[in-house]
């Protein structure tokens, strides 16, 4: 519904990807409301995954959000970098995690 889209924030911190110099969006607002869903949608998907690997033990949470970030800035994921890096720092929010992002690309 049109109505519950429109009641769906975006945060600031997602909301600057798509901003210009001047703070203007250099996408429609219903564009950058998709990508936003479709990149927390990502995040809350993935955290199950991210502790089943953190819990066994033989990988840490930051090798865990590096390997998340890798795949997420691979060309099969359809994200953009800096979408898969709001998408893992959403993530180790949503896990508890600190993250902090080394800028080692996978391009």
């Amino acid at each position: 519904m049109d109505g519950e889209d429109q009641q769906t924030e975006i945060p600031p911190s997602f909301l600057a990807l798509y901003a210009d110099a001047r703070q203007r969006l250099r996408e429609p607002l219903a564009v950058v409301r998709q990508r936003y869903e479709l990149c927390e949608d990502l995040a809350q998907l993935l955290t199950g995954q991210a502790l089943a690997l953190s819990q066994g033990g033989s990988v840490g949470d930051q090798e865990v959000l590096q390997r998340c970030l890798a795949g997420l800035r691979s060309a099969d994921s359809g994200l953009s970098g800096d979408e898969a890096g709001w998408t893992v720092q959403r993530l180790a929010e949503l896990l508890g995690w600190g993250w902090i992002e080394t800028g080692t690309r996978a391009d």
